[in-house]
């Protein structure tokens, strides 16, 4: 398999025509190793168009290459940006926040997947992630406060616990809603407890550990 190739057709058969357009981030996940960030055993399948599973449980994948890039270009992440990532997985996510962002808390509730998240990062050679084992359905105050949220996965809505450990102007993307019909959304925290809300795409995931029965925060 040539490699190379693979991650070339991915950037422009699915992730450009899925209109991500700016050339900083297409660049970017031509450059991350995606399938250094894949269990081996499915390593070849690291470039299609589909999620890729991590462990036993239904939200422990790799999202779609594509939803990663529009979450990323959607974030318009700067070199001084502090970044929350719920859901490490297996590293991947947190190893593009990181490469556009001064740090990343990465918080995964599967200490297994945690390590190999670590194990992933460290071979990378990204130095600029913390990975802590936590249950994240109610963020992770103890960094905080971030200017970026990243909630990997899907969840019926967000936690006002999580939305309030975003600095004014910061902004945080989440795949909301219930299936067969959920939505990629950037929140934008603007004046004191204000938010807006834009829909990136609909889409359909699992939800992450513990978010199901989180109380949650509807805009």
């Amino acid at each position: 398999m040539n490699l190379e190739q693979a991650r070339n057709n991915m950037v422009e058969q699915q992730i450009r025509p899925w209109d991500v357009l700016d050339q900083s981030v297409l660049d970017l996940l031509s450059r991350v190793k995606r399938e250094a960030f894949a269990p081996v055993e499915h390593q070849a399948l690291a470039f299609v168009d589909a999620c890729l599973p991590l462990g036993e449980k239904p939200a422990q994948i790799m999202l779609e290459p594509k939803m990663e890039a529009r979450m990323l270009q959607a974030l318009t992440l700067r070199p001084t940006d502090k970044v929350l990532e719920i859901g490490a997985g297996s590293g991947y996510m947190a190893a593009l926040l990181a490469a556009r962002a001064e740090h990343v808390v990465s918080v995964e509730i599967d200490a297994t997947l945690a390590e190999q998240a670590r194990m992933n990062l460290h071979r990378a050679g990204v130095k600029n992630v913390s990975i802590e084992i936590a249950d994240g359905s109610q963020g992770f105050s103890a960094r905080g406060p971030y200017d970026v949220i990243v909630i990997s996965g899907g969840v019926p809505a967000v936690p006002d616990a999580i939305l309030q450990q975003l600095r004014p102007g910061g902004r945080l993307v989440a795949i909301v809603g219930a299936a067969p019909v959920m939505r990629a959304e950037l929140v934008t925290r603007t004046a004191g407890q204000a938010c807006s809300t834009q829909t990136l795409f609909e889409t359909v995931t699992p939800y992450l550990e513990n978010f199901a029965a989180a109380n949650a925060f509807r805009f």
